[in-house]
């Protein structure tokens, strides 16, 4: 099984956070599969909606190659799953949200759910993903340590910046446990990889939930699942299948 896993951060500039992500879900990954890591640039550097609707373009376009090349399925390995609509009618292998397997599988774990991500600005984009989600009510609330999207990277290479953004992250949690999360996400694939190091990582009771294995083998599954009795998206309502002219239009 060969899967593409499309992260946000820049090849040259996120080499080490991409090295690490390559290692974490290579351990995760079941025999046989082959994950292959890709990553974007110009990269989602500033957490706004333009910025992520340009992303999404190149996402989308990436996971028509993927197909072509003969991929078995394809990751949007960006919590926000911006394109992750549009890239699930341009294609007909499974088309994972490392956000949507994370939350749902978060609802598994717990009644509700809160989550840290790395910069405010990015809040108002989870909101808008748990309207779309349909989880609102599941959602204690969304918090965030400071730091610019490439800021966070340094600490992959550096234990005392790793400790000193653990500490904050566990900060942030806290009032959401007092309002009742009783899971909590790490708001990006960075925080995920970066406390996803710590064993049963859990705050106040609470799991930490490392998303990254769950989008791997939410993968992994419907690749194995469409095998074994012809499962697949469904093609009514959002995920009809576009014309390939449509695509093509897309494309060019």
């Amino acid at each position: 099984m060969r899967i593409f896993w499309q992260s946000f951060v820049d090849e040259a500039i996120g080499s080490t956070y991409l090295d690490y992500l390559r290692d974490h879900l290579a351990r995760a990954a079941a025999p046989g599969t082959t994950v292959e890591v890709h990553g974007m640039s110009p990269p989602d550097s500033y957490a706004h909606a333009l910025s992520e609707m340009r992303c999404a373009r190149l996402m989308i376009a990436n996971a028509v190659a993927a197909q072509k090349a003969g991929y078995d399925a394809f990751v949007c390995g960006h919590i926000q799953d911006s394109g992750l609509l549009e890239a699930r009618g341009a294609v007909d292998i499974p088309v994972i949200g490392l956000g949507e397997s994370t939350l749902l599988h978060a609802c598994q774990l717990g009644r509700t759910m809160g989550i840290v991500t790395i910069n405010p600005r990015f809040i108002p984009l989870f909101e808008r993903q748990f309207a779309y989600y349909g989880l609102g009510k599941r959602i204690a609330g969304v918090r965030s340590v400071v730091f610019e999207p490439g800021q966070i990277l340094a600490a992959f290479d550096d234990e005392a910046l790793l400790e000193r953004t653990k500490a904050q992250f566990d900060t942030e949690a806290a009032p959401l446990l007092d309002l009742g999360a009783e899971v909590i996400i790490g708001g990006g694939g960075i925080p995920m990889l970066l406390f996803g190091r710590t064993h049963a990582h859990r705050i106040g009771g609470a799991p930490v939930l490392d998303g990254l294995p769950v989008a791997l083998m939410h993968a992994e599954m419907a690749v194995r699942l469409g095998a074994l009795n012809g499962l697949a998206i469904s093609r009514r309502g959002l995920y009809t299948r576009a014309p390939d002219t449509v695509v093509d239009e897309f494309l060019a």
